[in-house]
């Protein structure tokens, strides 16, 4: 597999220069920039796309009404040059651009509108229509509601063919910091409504971001810039290559070999050490959990001295320190470190209780408990931390534990029909705030696979949305935690990530250590 990647890769260029005659400018040649992309991308539809490396690439096709600082992922204009808010902070206005796709077609307030309710529509399915019914007045009736609910509950509208106004459930505070996200994406609806399924095919491909797709083959994108992009001038490459590879040991070398010049996380255990002390090795805290997922439709999982069971029995520290080493936090809760935000405390290691809850369920010393198997995605990193998990349950608990793996893809699909006992998920923040991963466990989530339902964390969760920004709001969020890990243990988290990637800054600008880990692709040039 690795000799058959290398074959498809396009090396890095360099920026250089034409010979230009007296009295001309000279045609620079911008560069082209290699990216490690990990797992393979199933969907350019952003409607539909779920997991980090899709939605790089749709940052590098795609701009939304609002884009991130490269620096802060703060939200910045995009195709909408400006944005107000009524007094009530309900409403929002947003002025677009004179923009295009690039086929020419403008772009104008209807798009978006049309964009959005085709994300919202029941029969689109997208997963992340519920981070959308969060703030918009009506997308939830349209979305998830039952009966005869037409498109025309959602309240947004195009007030002329530059002016999108919105209107919201409740005021929140952190709505622009939402909107770079690729379920909030403008679509090329004309193109969709011709196409239909095919219009990501990429003889069909239509957009209106920084590039182009030029290729898509299975393992391997090619985009090329886009002239035709508002600020065209400001982007500082000329094409982008994104490999996709779940081996974290080829990305490495391939690395190392000069065949990429980022590889976006994943590197081997075994080599962190020895990377840590290179220049370009770049560590940060990241807002994202990884966690399993237990299935609470189905019994023993269904009973929280089981859950808390097998909680308390993972060494969390061991799988940082001696599986990881990367500067991971052990994480006993779901959400990450937040600036003024405190936390519940959640349930540490501890066999001896562990042990006795198993018992009081039912299975002393394991007996009579189903074998069980934990899914997860292909990746030679995962496999380690799901050995040691299954190690440690086995001997402690007694219980018989199977460790299966499957293509990204599938683990989704099973997932989502509750076709699994364990499963392996991650999470990275989509907005800086605690509301982004307590969001995924409210009943009728889309990302809550293992469909747990509590009124009271409901209730808790959608109180602390209406409210304002503040440690007033804080304290809601962490009873909301405290109904979902020290009351219900509805998860088993593992560990907060830390955003481990090889990149030279000192060759490339634009690319700066951020919390919600985006780097958009605009702003990479070669220094």
């Amino acid at each position: 597999m690795k000799h058959l990647l290398g074959l498809l890769l396009v090396l890095s260029g360099s920026a250089g220069a034409f010979a230009a005659g007296e009295g001309e400018r000279a045609e620079v040649k911008l560069p082209t920039f290699t990216i490690l992309n990990g797992a393979e991308t199933p969907t350019l539809d952003g409607s539909l796309i779920e997991n980090s490396g899709s939605s790089r690439i749709h940052l590098a096709l795609f701009e939304n009404l609002l884009s991130y600082d490269p620096k802060t992922n703060d939200a910045l204009p995009g195709i909408a040059e400006s944005w107000s808010v009524s007094d009530d902070l309900l409403t929002y206005t947003f002025r677009l651009r004179d923009v295009t796709w690039s086929d020419s077609t403008p772009i104008t307030a209807e798009t978006v509108v049309d964009s959005w309710l085709r994300t919202l529509n029941p029969t689109t399915r997208s997963p992340y229509a519920w981070m959308m019914g969060m703030i918009i007045r009506g997308a939830n009736e349209y979305t998830y509601g039952e009966g005869e609910v037409g498109p025309e509950v959602v309240q947004i509208r195009a007030l002329d063919t530059k002016t999108f106004q919105m209107d919201l459930v409740r005021p929140a505070a952190y709505l622009p910091g939402m909107l770079p996200h690729s379920v909030f994406g403008v679509l090329p609806t004309h193109v969709i409504e011709q196409k239909g399924d095919d219009w990501t095919l990429t003889h069909n491909f239509v957009s209106n971001g920084p590039f182009l797709l030029k290729e898509r083959n299975r393992n391997r994108l090619v985009v090329v810039r886009n002239d035709e992009y508002w600020d065209a001038e400001n982007v500082g490459l000329g094409e982008i290559v994104f490999i996709s590879s779940d081996d974290d040991a080829d990305r490495y070398d391939m690395y190392l070999n000069g065949e990429a010049d980022w590889v976006c996380g994943g590197i081997p255990a075994g080599q962190i050490d020895v990377a840590k002390n290179r220049p370009d090795y770049q560590a940060s805290a990241r807002l994202a959990t990884y966690y399993l997922e237990v299935n609470h439709t189905k019994p023993p999982f269904d009973d929280v001295r089981v859950r808390r069971a097998l909680a308390m029995t993972i060494n969390r520290r061991e799988i940082v320190d001696d599986i990881l080493d990367g500067g991971q936090i052990p994480a006993v809760r779901i959400t990450p470190p937040l600036p003024g935000y405190a936390p519940p405390d959640g349930l540490s290691e501890n066999v001896s209780m562990a042990q006795q809850l198993l018992a009081d369920a039912g299975y002393v010393d394991g007996e009579g408990f189903p074998a069980i198997t934990i899914l997860y995605n292909t990746s030679s990193g995962h496999r380690p931390i799901m050995e040691h998990v299954q190690a440690r349950w086995e001997h402690n608990l007694g219980i018989m534990v199977e460790i299966k793996e499957e293509e990204w893809a599938n683990v989704l699909a099973r997932g989502k029909l509750q076709d699994f006992d364990i499963l392996r998920m991650g999470w990275v923040g989509d907005y800086q705030d605690a509301d982004t991963f307590l969001q995924l466990f409210v009943t009728g989530s889309g990302q809550n696979f293992g469909k747990f339902s509590n009124p009271e964390f409901d209730r808790l969760v959608e109180q602390a949305a209406a409210m304002p920004a503040g440690s007033a709001r804080f304290e809601v969020l962490r009873q909301a935690e405290e109904v979902l890990i020290d009351e219900e243990q509805a998860i088993l988290p593992i560990y907060h990530y830390a955003d481990i990637d090889l990149v030279d800054t000192d060759t490339w600008g634009g690319w700066f250590a951020t919390t919600l880990g985006v780097h958009p692709l605009k702003d990479l040039h070669l220094k």
